[in-house]
């Protein structure tokens, strides 16, 4: 099945989904961590704020951090978050309770909290690719050899490096059908959006997102996360 293909550049509502629990940032809560003096999720939100296109925000936060998540919006005064709300024990739980706080638009983009360094350009650009293919996931063509190892620790198969793609986000996708994909596979184990828009049988298109859009982890990423925002600077 084909997704619906808009002839023009759609506007949106974002999904920042920001509800993990930093287990392995050593006690650190990444999301309200100081990337070059802003909190980390203050960085994300900018870049959403910026896009032209992006009308609204929903912000999916731990329960632990909702009332720290609205004192960053007013500090910051970030005008198109529209709603602030808890996440689920899954990441597609979140991403279904955020999505039932977005407006009627036709598409939206759901993001990562945790990926500071994306740029309005990037979610600009995914947008415009929504509008020709019908969805468009932020993706890099992997730069390493990968090995698919088995639990002994022996290769069991190297794909072709040329077909592999490191998926990001923002990954964008028409509201209504991103809506009856979580509701249909809530009880799938997946690690994305794309993955159950997929199991849904629709057609999941990627574009060049940025390998600078890194996903902030550990505390190494952080360091990595400011070195990238500092060179823009």
């Amino acid at each position: 099945m084909t997704l619906h293909q808009s002839p023009s550049p759609p506007h949106a509502a974002a999904v920042i989904v920001a509800a993990g629990q930093s287990a392995r940032m050593e006690g650190v809560d990444k999301i309200f961590a100081p990337l070059l003096g802003i909190p980390l999720l203050a960085r994300t939100l900018d870049a959403f704020e910026a896009a032209p296109q992006i009308e609204a925000i929903v912000l999916v936060l731990s329960e632990a951090n909702l009332e720290r998540g609205n004192a960053l919006v007013k500090e910051h005064r970030f005008t198109k978050v529209c709603a602030i709300c808890a996440g689920g024990p899954r990441r597609q739980d979140s991403v279904w309770n955020g999505l039932q706080r977005t407006p009627a638009l036709p598409w939206v983009a759901v993001h990562d909290g945790a990926r500071p360094c994306v740029t309005s350009e990037v979610i600009t650009r995914g947008l415009q690719e929504a509008a020709r293919y019908g969805s468009a996931v932020a993706a890099v063509p992997v730069k390493d050899t990968i090995k698919v190892v088995g639990g002994d620790g022996k290769v069991q198969e190297t794909p072709e490096r040329s077909k592999l793609w490191a998926v990001q986000t923002p990954q964008i996708f028409p509201r209504s059908l991103l809506l009856e994909a979580c509701q249909r596979y809530r009880d799938a184990a997946v690690t994305d959006d794309a993955s159950l828009m997929e199991r849904a049988g629709h057609t999941v298109h990627v574009y060049m997102g940025s390998y600078a859009n890194i996903k902030v982890t550990t505390s190494e990423d952080m360091a990595m996360a400011e070195a990238i925002l500092r060179q823009r600077l």
